[in-house]
């Protein structure tokens, strides 16, 4: 009998121009095991040098208790050369921070390629209100922990971030948006389409029979 084929591991198309949203989480999902003041200061020691030594363009950045979310394009195309070595100093990093010796992290980084700016602005609504859904701010623009927070001049960025065109296009109107609550049933479309290797929102509502599809954007 034939032994079976395995089935070919699915590629994410390798852009240089095009953002991937990227997270990673800690291991068993438990928390950091030191503040999460002192996690931001190495994460942003870390991202100052891979927006150097590789060129990562940061576009977004949320640190939250016990993962982040990162919003980034590598013109270089060295994307993930770049997070194995962010991971990998984080890691030790911390790990050396609260004495331990631990496996940190609960496995690779894992990417979505966005490819329409209507993705990306409904992801980086999504990431944004990231401390709103976990009950620990009140708007997203207040949370530390936040290049949003520190876009508006509300703390001190460390490492360079491309200029947010969206934001500033009309930062009241941006902002409003962003606090919204999304539609019903929305972020858990974001949150299945970020596991993709591409982003893509599909499927149909078990509800209504209609194909999945995000709101618009009013702004």
């Amino acid at each position: 009998m034939a032994t079976p084929l395995a089935m070919p591991r699915k590629i994410i198309p390798n852009s240089t121009e095009l953002p991937y949203h990227i997270t990673a989480r800690c291991l068993n999902k438990d928390n950091f095991p030191i503040p999460i003041s002192q996690v931001w200061n190495i994460m942003e020691d870390y991202l100052f040098f891979i927006s150097n030594a590789y060129k990562i363009d940061v576009l977004s950045f949320v640190l939250m208790s016990n993962h982040f979310h990162l919003i980034a394009r590598s013109p270089d195309g060295n994307l993930s050369e770049a997070m194995n070595y962010f991971m990998g100093e984080t890691s030790r990093q911390i790990s050396n921070a609260s004495g331990r010796i631990n496996q940190l992290y609960g496995g690779r980084f894992h990417k979505s390629l966005i490819d329409s700016n209507f993705y990306l602005h409904h992801v980086y609504k999504y990431v944004y209100r990231n401390p709103i859904e976990a009950c620990i701010s009140i708007r997203a623009e207040e949370y530390e922990f936040s290049t949003l927070h520190r876009k508006l001049g509300k703390g001190k960025l460390n490492f360079p971030i491309s200029p947010d065109s969206f934001l500033q296009s009309d930062i009241d109107k941006v902002l409003r948006w962003v606090n919204e609550t999304p539609a019903s049933g929305e972020e858990d479309l974001i949150r299945t389409a970020l596991k993709k290797k591409v982003f893509k929102v599909s499927g149909k509502n078990q509800k209504t029979g209609r194909t999945n599809a995000l709101s618009s954007l009013e702004i």
